[in-house]
């Protein structure tokens, strides 16, 4: 059988339903020639369209049909003339064999290498189908656990290695088994969009969790006995002493994953029954830097983007660990990243490599300090700096001074809300006349988990309440009812009737309520929007803003 032939003029037509405009279809077409790719890949590397609408739209131009929901959880066809890393590197998986042909799950039907490679890999007839590229990749992980190798572990020599022989415990980090599990499971952990894994060891056994949407998750774990060798492999990829089990170690690496360059921040702390690591994950590659795709309201993009514009001033943004803090500076970023501005940024650690931004890492441990660095930034004549958190007094006053004397700062603060930002930096020791005639905005938030859109389900409303919907797990979002996250904001715009309240003895509830009186929203009722608007649940607005 010969491969398909489909017709042109994919872009043609997204311009045609004014999906896309003419400049964003000759950027694409521009990468497209640069980087010989097809426009399929490239309009989801550069989010033109909606990844939602993306596999409809795709099926609607092609006249191919769209891969039901009942075909994910029913997927008999035999995998083993495939390798997983074929199937993931080309968003491809065969769902079954109706006799006419192999029913092959595709996120971009014109790729035409692919569907040709399947046919002579299986040597049956091929019949594309048009998927999410998300659902391809979740439901190719799964089958990759439930297909897991038992036999992976049964290397007798390694489970009764000796714990206190160092040497023979490098042997066994850096032999195939263990280093075939390191491997994949950052390899999951990519796939999974997982931020962070914990390897623990217990009494008897090891466990393993990613960190997905930013809760954790459960893995398969290979045997206890295993655990210091895996411990050993991550500390020989992060240059760390293997043979220091007693004292808590930090390190770094970076490796590179199928077309992933990842970076790796690893810590390890001493426990009653072995070292338990922690390892963030720093994607670099897939990460799209855009307000709206953030979550932001219109009216606080609005108002971000018009402090943005500012010559000189204070930008913030405040929340705990794991709100989303850096990425909303490295989106504000990339909107200053423009020819005719000097941008320098001292970052712990550099989460998003941004092209023409002077990025330096902060390295206290030989004086490279958040203050230190700002010191030196001002004398490189920049007109944008972005530290990555104000921490202490100093790096506050310096910060302060800079934004004094014509510059864009851009930072973080730890704080609750938007409003308690002031008393903070107050309470750091900066004057209040000095930070009133400085800040500009100040941005609260939080992020919260995403519905899935395949299998939430509307409440069932009382006349004159709004529609709410509630989670419900199906196989595309592993069972949890969430799939990504998204911000719930509020924004602080700066006028003279809050610039009045910045005193020595402000309080955050009496800014707060003069900023809503002046339209700002705040970030209980921004939620509550996302919550009728079906793109998340009460539950998880109260889990993550209950203290706002």
């Amino acid at each position: 059988m010969t491969v398909p032939i489909l017709p042109s003029g994919f872009g043609e037509h997204l311009l045609a339903l004014g999906l896309l405009s003419p400049a964003d279809l000759d950027k694409a077409l521009g990468l497209c020639a640069d980087a010989d790719e097809r426009l399929v890949p490239v309009l989801r590397k550069l989010s033109l369209v909606e990844p939602e609408a993306l596999p409809r739209l795709l099926a609607e131009h092609y006249r191919l049909p769209l891969a039901a929901d009942e075909q994910w959880s029913n997927i008999s066809f035999d995998l083993s003339r495939l390798s997983r890393s074929f199937l993931r590197d080309n968003n491809v998986l065969p769902l079954g064999d109706d006799g006419d042909g192999v029913l092959l799950a595709m996120a971009d039907p014109t790729d035409a290498g692919t569907i040709k490679a399947v046919r002579l890999a299986l040597q049956r007839p091929v019949r594309p189908v048009v998927a999410a590229a998300e659902d391809i990749q979740s439901a190719i992980e799964r089958l990759t656990r439930d297909a897991a190798e038992p036999q992976l572990w049964q290397d007798d020599a390694a489970s009764q290695s000796s714990d206190e022989n160092v040497e023979h415990l490098r042997d066994i980090a850096l032999g195939t088994p263990v280093v075939r599990y390191v491997n994949q499971l950052f390899q999951d952990a990519v796939h999974a969009r997982a931020t962070d894994i914990h390897i623990e060891p217990f009494d008897g056994r090891l466990t393993v969790r990613m960190r997905i949407d930013g809760m954790l998750r459960d893995v398969a774990a290979p045997p206890a006995a295993m655990a210091k060798a895996i411990v050993s492999r991550v500390k020989i990829l992060s240059g760390l002493n293997i043979a220091e089990r007693r004292l808590p170690q930090d390190g770094r690496a970076r490796i590179r994953l199928e077309q992933h360059r990842l970076d790796l921040r690893v810590a390890t702390m001493p426990t009653i029954y072995g070292e338990t690591v922690a390892i963030r994950l720093l994607d670099n590659v897939r990460r799209t830097l855009d307000f709206a795709r953030l979550g932001f309201s219109k009216r606080d993009e609005e108002i971000v983007r018009g402090n943005l514009e500012a010559p000189y001033g204070l930008v913030l943004v405040t929340g705990p660990t794991g709100s989303g803090k850096t990425t909303t500076l490295a989106t504000a970023l990339s909107v200053l990243n423009q020819g005719h501005r000097k941008i320098l940024t001292i970052e712990d650690p550099i989460e998003y490599e941004i092209a023409g931004v002077n990025q330096t890492q902060a390295m206290p441990e030989i004086g490279l300090t958040f203050a230190a660095a700002l010191r030196s930034f001002l004398r490189h004549d920049p007109d944008v700096l972005m530290v990555g958190e104000m921490r202490d007094g100093e790096t506050a006053a310096i910060g302060i001074h800079a934004a004094l004397t014509g510059h864009l700062v851009l930072s973080t603060l730890h704080t609750n809300t938007a409003a308690g930002a002031i008393p903070r930096l107050l309470d750091m020791g900066i004057d209040a006349f000095l930070l009133a005639s400085c800040l500009r905005c100040v941005i609260g938030q939080r992020l919260v988990r995403v519905l899935c859109i395949h299998c939430r389900q509307a409440e069932h409303a009382a006349e004159g309440t709004k529609q709410l919907w509630r989670a419900v797990g199906c196989e595309r979002c592993s069972g949890t009812g969430y799939n990504d996250r998204i911000v719930i904001a509020e924004v602080l715009d700066v006028d003279e009737e809050i610039r009045k309240l910045i005193q020595p003895d402000s309080r955050p509830g009496d800014i707060h309520a003069a900023a809503c009186r002046r339209g700002m929203t705040p970030m209980l009722a921004d939620g509550l929007s996302k919550c009728m608007q079906g793109i998340t649940t009460p539950e998880e607005v109260r889990r993550v803003a209950l203290d706002v």
